[in-house]
């Protein structure tokens, strides 16, 4: 059955009447946007807005009385949950220490269900001269029904302390669920590939993908009141979502636009391809999993495990074929004497130099023989 409010090809719904498009960017204020809605879109809402710290952006000024900046929240964190979030939605804001427990008291307020509260501490923080250097965000992860909403719980799984420190092969081969502070990922800075020159803030897609993969399917349209860089529904179009954002400023629309036409499904093509989507998904799964590779090469049931994770997340973008374990064993090896893999923060620094290393001989014998 199509879930109420979906848009798809041609077809057109409340959204696309009022002015919100799917699978587009609507500029606009996204406050008087989203009351135009005659009926909820978003299966997933995630919201970064501005932190009322002074950043400069193009035109919203970031710099608010607190009563002023303190309704505003509530106005569009309101119109969020009253227009466009599906009764079986989820809901994410990302906001710093300044307005983190209004944030909190808001969405109380709204009826929402706390069923998390993630501090994401990133690495490359900024630089202070009389405090400690901020280096962290608060994620909130709020539901509409605590009975009825979407959890993909393998679809975000990582190795478990017993797998990442003693190899326990008595260890649910699953893994586990992440703990609610993510040390993984960095923040995006001025050199790294991923960042956008046509905006100031910009997320980690690799954070975005995580809430995604988590509180979404394949299918379900993710919508962004502050499209911003774009990387929310860059994010969501890679994992085969619909999507949904509203920016306040035409540039940024612009060039998140352009950045959005560059974004390649990962079930565009199936396994074992490796496209760039696959080796990126691949990369993040290795800096989130925090296992050396020459541990998976020493302890081939990790690797066979890193593998099922792998194919879930695949699985959960839509990609119906799988990778084995030698596909994943080789671009793995690959990536690492490329030295395009990340350094695995809970072990010592991960080797990117010195002769290739060759998988034991047959994989699969090794792995049935350690059963």
């Amino acid at each position: 059955m199509r879930k109420r409010g979906r848009l798809r090809g041609g077809s057109t719904c409340g959204a696309e009447a009022m002015g919100i498009k799917i699978n587009d960017i609507t500029q606009g204020d996204c406050v008087k946007l989203l009351e135009g809605l005659d009926e909820p879109i978003a299966d997933l809402i995630f919201a970064d807005p501005p932190f009322n710290i002074g950043y400069k952006y193009d035109v919203y000024e970031d710099r608010k009385a607190y009563d002023e900046y303190h309704a505003w929240t509530e106005r569009w964190m309101r119109a969020c949950v009253e227009r466009a979030l599906k009764r079986t939605g989820s809901m994410w804001v990302a906001i710093g220490d300044e307005y983190a427990a209004e944030v909190k008291l808001i969405g109380d307020k709204l009826g929402l269900h706390l069923r998390n509260w993630v501090i994401w501490h990133y690495t490359f923080g900024q630089n202070t001269r009389k405090k400690f250097a901020r280096s962290h965000a608060h994620l909130f992860y709020w539901v509409r029904d605590p009975a009825a909403f979407t959890f993909n719980d393998k679809a975000v799984r990582v190795f478990s302390d017993r797998q990442r420190e003693y190899h326990d092969r008595r260890a649910s081969r699953a893994g586990k669920i992440p703990d609610d502070s993510w040390w993984e990922f960095p923040r995006v800075c001025g050199t790294f590939d991923e960042r956008v020159q046509f905006h100031p803030c910009q997320m980690p897609e690799s954070v975005l993908s995580r809430i995604i993969r988590a509180s979404s399917s394949c299918g379900d349209v993710v919508f962004d009141p502050f499209a911003g860089s774009g990387t929310t529904l860059a994010a969501a179009k890679r994992l085969g979502r619909d999507w949904a954002g509203t920016e306040l400023s035409a540039e940024y629309v612009r060039g998140a636009r352009r950045r959005l036409q560059e974004v390649e499904p990962l079930a565009a093509t199936g396994a074992p391809a490796w496209t760039e989507p696959h080796v990126r998904e691949l990369q993040w799964l290795y800096a989130e999993a925090g296992v050396r590779t020459d541990l998976l090469y020493e302890h081939p049931h990790l690797l066979e495990s890193f593998t099922d994770m792998f194919n879930w997340r695949l699985a959960n973008a839509g990609v119906d074929d799988r990778y084995g374990p030698q596909d994943v064993w080789d671009r793995l090896e690959t990536l690492r004497k490329e030295a395009r893999l990340a350094r695995i923060r809970v072990h010592a620094a991960e080797p990117t130099t010195g002769p290739p290393r060759t998988l034991r001989e047959p994989l699969f014998a090794t792995i049935r023989a350690e059963r």
